[in-house]
């Protein structure tokens, strides 16, 4: 494969992000990596233009593209990818986000040329079966082209979520390849954790990712052990001499994610590699095994992270069953800023767009309509600046940008664009 080459890199904060101006010069040296193929000519950058005052430079403004939504992108050819590619890009753009969370292996399959994974079926409908075209690689164009940031999203250990996603495993998906490393948990398809031959797999993949695309960050999501039940991998706790069950599979998970980390330095050590975690970190301790206070705290040759960005998909004044608070948007976020944290590591937070309503903080079918001035979503971006807090991700895009909607009207992108609080 191309080797991966970057001279100078377009970081999140500067100027060109805030006007939507491109790096595209910059990019291009890294975009040459289809295997025996080019890179089209990326556009020319816009003219720089004064920055926003209400987007704050050096603030993390993202939002995550899930296999979700690639189901509602056109693959039937280079062309009509890369025009929707564009269009995700403009939208991304239009309300002030300088970073794009792309989900590139959703099913221990790939969006991308990859001789670890097969191709996804959200490319053809058929895992295994080559698009014709990379669609990494447009999606990276088309971000860097616009001054746009790009990370990888990987699902470590997921390869298949239901008896129908995927509904058809290719001979290559590694449940055929390497059975002895996946367990079932209901119709699921999992990687072990407990398995180091598993996790290390995974890491190449990670590898791979950073040495052959020009991608600006690898991005894990929250699914580590699939599950809590001591039957998935009691034979490979009771080989290791371990005595705690939830400890050891705590360090099964750092393990990987603290591999993965250091594959990423070690292709380019300005490349950013983040986790985003539950928003419940009892539930990321106990349930999902991520020690993600040891996660904040550890630095230099030791750091495992270097951002983590907490799933926090609650409203203002959310309340258990129980009447706990806790979970309030107002409560859990100083709580998660509170945590020791090495001064390397940052800290973000994912902001639910998809269920975050205009004025409880309830589930709310459109947010692009309820992302104006005092809304609930503009409010909470407003309250995590005064907090602190180094920036924030939204989930999910179609839930800004449904294809079904009208587009936005002039002053409904201002006020998304302004992000400001009322």
């Amino acid at each position: 494969m191309t080797q991966r080459r970057r001279k100078r890199r377009c970081r999140f904060g500067r100027r060109a992000f805030l006007a939507g101006a491109g790096c595209a010069a910059l990019a291009g040296a890294g975009l040459m990596l289809r295997r025996g193929q080019t890179v089209s000519a990326l556009s020319v950058p816009a003219p720089e233009a004064e920055p926003n005052a209400a987007l704050p430079a050096g603030e993390w403004r993202a939002v995550w593209v899930s296999y979700l939504e690639w189901a509602g992108m056109d693959f039937s050819s280079e062309e009509a990818f890369r025009a929707g590619a564009a269009a995700l890009m403009d939208n991304c753009l239009s309300i002030g986000l300088n970073t794009v969370i792309v989900q590139v292996r959703p099913f221990g399959d790939a969006l991308y040329r990859s001789r670890l994974f097969p191709w996804s079926h959200v490319c053809t409908g058929e895992q295994g079966k080559d698009p014709g075209f990379d669609p990494l690689d447009v999606l990276i164009t088309e971000a860097h082209s616009r001054g746009l940031s790009l990370e990888a999203w990987v699902n470590p250990y997921r390869l298949r979520s239901s008896a129908k996603m995927p509904a058809v495993l290719a001979e290559s998906s590694l449940a055929n390849t390497h059975p002895e490393w996946v367990c079932a948990v209901g119709e699921g398809l999992y990687l072990n954790p407990a398995l180091p031959e598993a996790a290390d797999y995974v890491v190449q993949g990670v590898a791979e990712l950073v040495q052959n695309y020009a991608v600006d960050g690898i991005h894990f999501d929250d699914y580590f052990y699939p599950t809590t039940d001591p039957a998935l991998d009691a034979a490979q706790f009771a080989s290791s001499g371990a005595g705690n069950l939830d400890e050891w599979r705590r360090q099964n998970v750092t393990a990987l994610v603290k591999a993965a980390h250091d594959a990423v330095k070690a292709a380019d050590a300005t490349l950013r590699f983040g986790v985003s975690p539950q928003g419940n970190p009892d539930n990321d301790l106990s349930e999902q095994y991520s020690d993600v206070r040891a996660w904040l705290t550890a630095e230099g040759e030791d750091a495992v992270v270097d951002y983590l960005c907490p799933q926090v998909y609650w409203g203002y004044g959310y309340t258990l069953r129980s009447g706990s608070t806790r979970f309030a948007f107002e409560n859990i976020v100083p709580e998660w800023l509170a945590m020791p944290r090495a001064a390397s590591t940052a800290l973000y937070f994912g902001l639910g767009a998809y269920r975050v309503g205009s004025g409880d903080g309830g589930a709310n079918e459109d947010s692009l309509s309820q992302w104006c001035t005092g809304s609930a979503l503009a409010r909470q971006v407003g309250d995590l600046r005064r907090l602190g807090a180094g920036g924030w991700a939204l989930y999910r895009y179609d839930s800004l940008f449904r294809p079904a909607q009208p587009e936005p009207a002039a002053a409904e992108r201002a006020a998304l664009a302004a992000l400001t609080v009322g």
